[in-house]
């Protein structure tokens, strides 16, 4: 016999828990953790004085705010005690990474920071590598973008002429390439140059990425006195368009180069809800450019709880809590959020320039983590307060275009729900979202959060899904979901049918979908989409997600016609169906709306909002399938299945085979030593690969 369910604790219940619970807590550096009734955790946090920073959760009083509403729904909660205040920030970030709380500011977890990575050879190449790092060979950066790695290349290879081909080209070569004839690089792959020559070009490089130019210039002009009297003048000449190309370099850097080595700067900007933190990087003295950093969350940073004693903040003036110092604290936690976030378990360099003061019990925490004394500084001068200033105004800029932006696509999706006369009920949603708010039913609320499925997440997709949950949760428009479907194939070859996704006033790429149409003939794009709607809405696709609030359909009235045969058949409304049909001439913006249920066509304006929205979705739509498309053509053409389908052969090996000799026939005329000069290619795989192939 079944053992009956625990009783179900009314709110008094469990407030009176939670009391008794708080009240046990020691007074010891810790972490907590708060969970909702359904075990969803809403907020994890840390405090040098666990008793203290909880009691203040429960013991004030949060009105209607944000954190009113996440106090209200916290049903348990857990702590850990830790030694430290370090141990307590090391803890409550790696919590915060893995656990997702719905209350705490987030940041994307992007440590895919490009590098300039020197491989280890004979004659060493120079290349751009993204990924993790290992001891065989030097790596120099992070850089904050792929343009700032690839211009160094460029300017490594103008002064210091080292190669940047792929030992697979660099082995098989029998005369010089282009970038030797236009002095790019020295000719190794030739014996153009000996391999003590080439080595010290590789160690000057390598002083200049580290910050010693001046040096650097030192070197080759010694070197260029020296062939001088040994009356080597050809050597010489080279060596001094070796300093003419670095001086050039060196004079149009001059502004940005100092004597600081390594310095991350660090601003943070919040308005109209949204915070961004702008990171501009210094590396070897030279300032390489910038990234801005968007997290999701920023509205409970405002009203979040410090780590003041409770009874001193009842004590402060009202006036004292001026929209200006809140706003100040809410830039405050943004910066400390990132700090721990990015810098936690991984690398950081010795000097940390700020926009804002910061806990010192922060940054003695990421020294001791990485093993250095860390230093911060505020209110910088001279070049540093250059750097500042430029992070600061960076900041500003990328804030104001994610506001007009955002704001944009607002009115695009109001204008089209308008220009569609969708019966969309917003008054009944916003009741519902504010239904949300009040009572905290997350699960169900909130229609437009949609689970994704498994899959590859890019930085595209983590940015897309950070912003959509972003999305303000007022907005009753924030919950319309858009889906477009497009059909792409090469003369019926590779017929691929793609589905993206538009909700939250954003393309949510993680959710598209491909449908590799077969079974049909070849070129029938009405069999191809009638195939991929029936998959994606039938009993078992809907599984994935819900039906939306508009089906667009890129054609016109033979395609949407079989869009209503298929939503006939499964029973799903007429009305949701929208066909995008080529105006005349098939010009762009004289396109027309196509209706399943009767409506007469509808022809926007060029300059219409809601016109702008419908070719936006109808673009990417077109985008994901055509490049989905070649990607199976070309598999096809080039046999690349083949590869595929040996044990041990996934799509990136796969991809470094065909790169490196060029199609699935030089991979099948290689050798097994050949192939296994691949990165990532065992010998035994090698011979796996030789012997299928055979």
């Amino acid at each position: 016999m079944a053992e009956p369910a625990p009783p179900v604790e009314d709110r008094e219940q469990t407030w009176n828990r939670l009391l008794s619970e708080v009240a046990s807590l020691p007074g010891l550096p810790g972490v907590y953790r708060y969970f909702d009734a359904q075990g969803n955790v809403l907020y994890v946090g840390k405090a040098r004085d666990l008793k203290r920073r909880v009691s203040s959760y429960f013991h004030k009083n949060h009105g209607g705010t944000r954190i009113g509403h996440m106090v209200s729904r916290i049903a348990r909660m857990e702590t850990t005690v830790v030694r430290s205040e370090a141990e307590a920030l090391l803890l409550e970030n790696n919590l915060i990474k893995t656990l997702n709380p719905r209350f705490n500011i987030l940041f994307r977890d992007d440590k895919s920071y490009p590098y300039l990575k020197i491989a280890t050879h004979a004659f060493p190449r120079m290349a751009y590598y993204r990924g993790a790092v290992d001891r065989k060979h030097r790596y120099f950066g992070p850089f904050p973008n792929a343009w700032a790695v690839k211009e160094t290349i460029q300017l490594l290879q103008k002064v210091f002429q080292i190669r940047t081909c792929e030992d697979a080209v660099y082995n098989h070569r029998t005369r010089p390439c282009l970038l030797y004839q236009i002095k790019r690089c020295s000719g190794p792959c030739v014996d153009l140059v000996t391999q003590e020559d080439y080595r010290a070009a590789v160690a000057q490089a390598e002083r200049f990425l580290l910050g010693e130019p001046e040096a650097v210039l030192e070197d080759l002009q010694k070197r260029m006195m020296d062939h001088a009297e040994r009356m080597e003048y050809e050597q010489a000449a080279g060596v001094r368009d070796q300093i003419g190309a670095l001086s050039r370099v060196l004079h149009q850097q001059s502004v940005d180069t100092v004597m600081d080595k390594d310095v991350d700067v660090l601003a943070v900007k919040v308005a109209g809800g949204r915070a961004c933190v702008n990171l501009a990087m210094v590396r070897g003295g030279r300032h390489l450019g910038d990234r801005a950093h968007f997290p999701v969350h920023v509205q409970d940073a405002v009203m979040a709880p410090d780590e003041a004693d409770p009874a001193a903040q009842a004590d402060t003036p009202v006036e004292a809590h001026s929209a200006e110092s809140l706003q100040q604290q809410a830039e405050v936690n943004v910066l400390e959020a990132f700090l721990a976030q990015h810098y936690l378990g991984g690398s950081v360099p010795a000097l940390l320039v700020l926009s804002h003061p910061v806990d010192p019990a922060l940054i003695e925490a990421l020294g001791e983590q990485g093993g250095r004394k860390v230093t911060v500084v505020h209110q910088p001068r001279e070049q540093r307060r250059v750097w500042l200033e430029m992070a600061i105004k960076g900041a500003e800029l990328s804030l104001t275009r994610l506001l007009a932006e955002e704001g944009s696509q607002q009115a695009r999706t109001r204008a089209l729900v308008e220009a569609l006369n969708l019966d969309l009920d917003l008054d009944a949603r916003e009741a519902g979202l504010a239904g949300e708010r009040e009572e905290g039913a997350e699960d169900g609320a909130e229609a437009g959060e949609q689970a994704e499925p498994a899959g590859t997440v890019t930085d595209e997709t983590a940015h897309a899904e950070a912003t959509s949950r972003s999305a303000p949760r007022h907005d009753p428009l924030a919950t319309l979901r858009i889906e477009c479907f497009d059909i792409s194939h090469t003369a019926g070859e590779a017929t691929q049918a793609s589905c993206v996704v538009y909700e939250g006033h954003k393309m949510q790429s993680g959710q598209y979908r491909r449908y590799n149409i077969t079974g049909i003939t070849p070129g029938d794009d009405y069999a191809a989409m009638k195939q991929a709607l029936e998959r994606r809405y039938s009993a078992a696709g809907t599984k994935a997600a819900r039906v939306p609030d508009i089906v667009l359909i890129d054609g016109g009235k033979g395609q949407v016609a079989m869009a209503r045969e298929v939503f006939q058949a499964l029973g799903l409304p007429l009305s949701l169906i929208v066909g995008v049909e080529k105006g005349e001439g098939r010009k762009v913006g004289l396109e027309e709306l196509v209706f399943a249920d009767g409506r007469p066509k509808l022809a926007l304006a060029p300059t219409s909002a809601a016109l702008m929205l419908v070719a936006q979705i109808r673009d990417e739509a077109h985008r994901f399938a055509i490049t989905g498309m070649r990607a199976r053509r070309a598999s096809v053409r080039t046999g690349g299945s083949r590869l595929e389908d040996i044990p041990g052969v996934g799509p990136k090996r796969r991809a470094r085979l065909l790169q490196r000799f060029g199609g699935v026939r030089g991979v099948t005329a290689a050798s097994i030593d050949e192939l296994a000069s691949v990165d990532g290619i065992s010998r035994e795989l090698a011979e796996e690969i030789y012997r299928a192939l055979r």
